[in-house]
């Protein structure tokens, strides 16, 4: 008997989205928490560094285009870069 299979967990980058705010990212969050369910994804958390303007957004998907198709659905924001990532201990 082994362990569950976990669902991936995917690091998404978007590396400028113009005139960007700490408070428009906490919505567009928001709004993704609203349509994950929809497409089996879980949003688990997100960074904005403000002086860069890049976000993160750590999530767990199916796949890479299921966490684009939330993006999609909920704001529009496309990640630059997608990549899988595996959590240390």
């Amino acid at each position: 008997m082994g362990y569950p299979q976990l669902m991936p967990l995917y690091l998404d980058t978007h590396d400028h989205v113009a005139g960007l705010t700490g408070e428009a990212v906490a919505q567009a969050h928001a709004r993704d928490l609203e349509v994950q369910g929809k497409y089996g994804v879980s949003y688990l958390k997100y960074w904005y560094d403000e002086a860069t303007g890049k976000v993160y957004c750590l999530v767990e998907a199916p796949s890479p285009g299921a966490a684009e198709d939330v993006h999609r659905e909920a704001h529009g924001l496309l990640a630059d870069h997608i990549q899988p990532v595996v959590e240390g201990a």
